[in-house]
């Protein structure tokens, strides 16, 4: 798909936009979240842009799906995260903000008693 104009994760993509690179391959960028609610919270999300969240995603969206699964293990072990989420909200309701699909990573979570 072509990048949208108007998608802010499109502009980061072009390099219009910066960003703190954490990872990227010639399909998937990772970068550090400008607003993040955790110690590490990375935003991980295909290049090509689709255009909003798990709910429209097709068949033919199956090898990048499975290449932004892939990139978050791979960056998890790169942080030396053992213990993190890895999450997608679907919908305004649901929390999604940028209608570009997009995971976070999220994790540095301090440990807690046994």
């Amino acid at each position: 798909m072509a990048p949208m104009q108007d998608c802010v994760f499109c502009r980061v993509v072009a390099g219009g936009l910066p960003s703190r690179k954490v990872f990227e391959t010639e399909d998937v960028l990772a970068f550090e979240d400008i607003n993040p609610s955790t110690p590490i919270h990375v935003l991980v999300i295909p290049k090509a842009h689709i255009a909003s969240s798990l709910a429209e995603v097709e068949e033919k969206d199956k090898e990048i799906l499975a290449k932004l699964q892939l990139a978050a293990g791979e960056i998890a072990r790169k942080l030396k995260m053992t213990d993190f989420t890895y999450k997608t909200n679907s919908g305004k309701a649901a929390g999604q903000t940028v209608w570009h699909l997009h995971y976070h990573l999220q994790g540095g979570f301090e440990r807690g008693e046994d």
